[in-house]
């Protein structure tokens, strides 16, 4: 008995000791140290706190590291679940490496100076956690709709940031929300209204546009209803009004004729209203969803490769090394600009030449659209008021686009700059130069490359340190080749004129918008709702100097320029007008433009001539 019973307690204590060297010896997943390692290489450290090693990467060392807390799965395995990084003096984006945790239940990294939106694929990042804490930072935009699709959260801290817009509807649908708050942003617009939860009004404290709940009531005005309905109905009651057009007149006329031009079947046509309603539908999805992850097929892999060995014969291919040097490897100091897409940050090579880098998010969904505004900048090189694209970068995930540096921004923060800053003077001659130069840029690409832009806005409309205007934002963009087959990127197939019709028409809208915009200091969204005074004033010509207060940028009025602002105002009612064929052609409304600045100003728009 007495041998058994020293060879029981011999064989327990080695399995003790066994199991105990597991648990102290055995290595960290793969993806929990790519995760930490990722996370401290986006993010600046200047107070020297994420004093991260990851020289022993066993799981007693990293589960130590500070902030890092892990947990054993049911296979005995060794997972990060938690990260506590709070009030380390962070800077940067969000840390888009934290999906390689995909244990993580617990992320708190409040009290930071991280900024940038909160990423569109949220969901997607954090697929099990039940606390996220990103309250006391910078963050900015709009909370992303797919938040709601973090079913496990019970806690979502977003206070005291610089979010906007409003709260997305389906965070209601979170079943095991217990804590929420947005306190201290710019949120507007209703709160929700969750089932089994009540929010005190704390949780909502000064975002002064916010009504509903706890709150003061939201005032509707009764002809408003939700956006996205009204769009939903509108589509599917033109699509289904389209198609019993199409059946009954295919029987008794099998085309239509557009003032004696090439004849345009009805089935032709239904089918292009659809293409384009589909393309709207898929360039929202890329602005408010998000992005679906996915990883490129070998055969698209190979495709890429191939184009990217052609453009590089056209366009400089740069190092990620050189490119994170001269944006000092891409810190908060440098970003000019942030969006859905990706992130602006302007860099200066050793020569004193500015430049403008947009670092593309890391998701292989935005791939296809690298790959298009790559190639469409590429063949639009060397164009006038076209912003040029100087090189690109394809390397370790990273996709960069480097352009020119425009060192006046955009127009419309100059026209409407942010609360609490100065309005900048713009003088009227300063204004003609640039809807001059937009009008040179869109001539271009309708009559000489056939493109047609579909976004133009005066946030797309950049100006260099000469107040020439430059378009940019290509991401909608369709065109043809020049033998008028499809485009294998951007497909759009279908008649040529209808085409013209159409998309080019839409271009001359928007355009005449931005004027409107330039001659009236109006908002874009008050601009659409009070154009149709303009669309109806057929005789501005034969309209007195004295112009209605309302219409017409205050800081315009007197200055002897009055027979001018009655001609601008008159090629943009012809540019808004509400039968699209009645709209001029880009090239007439550049010609237009230029005889209103002196001759030796007007620059030559070369070999151009009428497509229509």
């Amino acid at each position: 008995m007495a041998f058994n019973s020293r060879v029981f307690h011999v064989i327990f204590i080695y399995t003790l000791v066994w199991h105990l060297g597991c648990v102290t010896f055995s290595l960290c997943s793969e993806e929990d140290i790519a995760c930490l390692r990722a996370l401290k290489h986006s993010l600046e450290d200047p107070l020297n706190r994420l004093t991260w090693s990851f020289d022993n990467l066993t799981a007693a060392s990293l589960c130590k590291l500070n902030g890092v807390e892990c947990w054993n799965d049911n296979d005995n395995d060794i997972r990060l679940n938690r990260l506590s990084l709070v009030d380390m003096g962070l800077k940067g984006l969000f840390p888009r490496g934290i999906r390689n945790c995909s244990y993580l239940t617990h992320l708190d990294l409040s009290g930071n100076n991280l900024f940038g939106p909160i990423p569109e694929d949220i969901a997607y990042l954090l697929r099990f956690c039940v606390r996220l804490d990103l309250s006391n930072n910078r963050f900015s935009g709009e909370i992303p709709s797919s938040i709601s699709n973090v079913t496990y959260l019970n806690i979502l801290m977003l206070d005291n940031n610089l979010l906007t817009g409003q709260i997305p509807k389906g965070i209601v649908d979170l079943p095991r929300i217990k804590e929420f708050s947005v306190s201290n942003n710019m949120l507007s617009g209703p709160v929700p209204n969750f089932v089994n939860l009540n929010i005190s009004d704390e949780s909502y404290a000064n975002n002064s546009g916010l009504c509903g709940g706890p709150l003061e009531p939201c005032k509707y005005r009764r002809w408003k209803f939700d956006y996205s309905f009204k769009s939903g109905f509108l589509i599917g009651y033109v699509i289904s009004t389209a198609a019993a057009v199409t059946v009954f007149i295919s029987y008794c006329f099998p085309w239509v004729a557009e003032q004696g031009k090439k004849k345009i079947t009805i089935a032709a046509m239904v089918l292009l209203m659809i293409k384009r309603m589909n393309k709207k539908y898929e360039a929202d999805q890329l602005n408010q969803s998000p992005p679906l992850c996915r990883q490129l097929k070998i055969a698209e892999a190979d495709q890429v490769g191939k184009e990217i060995a052609k453009l590089e014969n056209l366009i400089a291919r740069m190092n990620l090394a050189f490119i994170s040097n001269v944006t000092n490897n891409f810190s908060e100091d440098n970003v000019i600009g942030m969006g859905q897409m990706g992130t602006m940050y302007k860099s200066t090579l050793s020569n004193g030449q500015p430049l403008a880098v947009k670092k593309l998010h890391d998701c292989p969904y935005l791939e296809e659209q690298f790959m298009f505004e790559l190639k469409t900048l590429v063949r639009l090189r060397q164009s006038h008021n076209l912003v040029q694209l100087l090189g690109f970068c394809l390397e370790s995930n990273e996709r960069l686009l480097a352009y020119e540096y425009m060192s006046n921004g955009n127009l419309y923060d100059w026209l409407h700059p942010a609360e609490g800053e100065p309005r900048r003077n713009m003088e009227w001659p300063l204004r003609v130069k640039i809807a001059t130069g937009v009008a040179r840029g869109l001539a271009w690409l309708h009559h000489k490359f056939e493109i047609v832009h579909l976004d133009i806005s005066s946030k797309c409309i950049l100006l260099d340190h000469n107040f020439e205007s430059k378009l940019s934002n290509f991401k909608q963009s369709t065109h043809l080749n020049p033998n008028g087959e499809c485009d294998s990127t951007k497909e759009f197939c279908g008649n040529r004129e209808f085409w013209h019709l159409d998309f080019i028409k839409e271009d001359i809208h928007s355009f005449g918008l931005v004027v409107l915009e330039l001659i009236t200091g109006k908002e874009p969204s008050e601009i659409d709702k009070s154009s149709y005074s303009f669309e109806r004033s057929t005789h501005l010509s034969e309209s007195s100097s004295k112009f209605p207060g309302y219409a017409i940028d205050k800081s315009l009025i007197g200055q002897g320029f009055d027979d001018e602002i009655l001609q601008l105002l008159e090629v943009a009612s012809q540019c808004v007008h509400p039968f699209p064929h009645e709209r001029p052609t880009m090239l007439q409304v550049y010609k237009s433009l230029s005889k209103m600045i002196m001759e030796d100003e007007v620059p030559e728009i070369g070999e151009i001539t009428e497509t229509e």
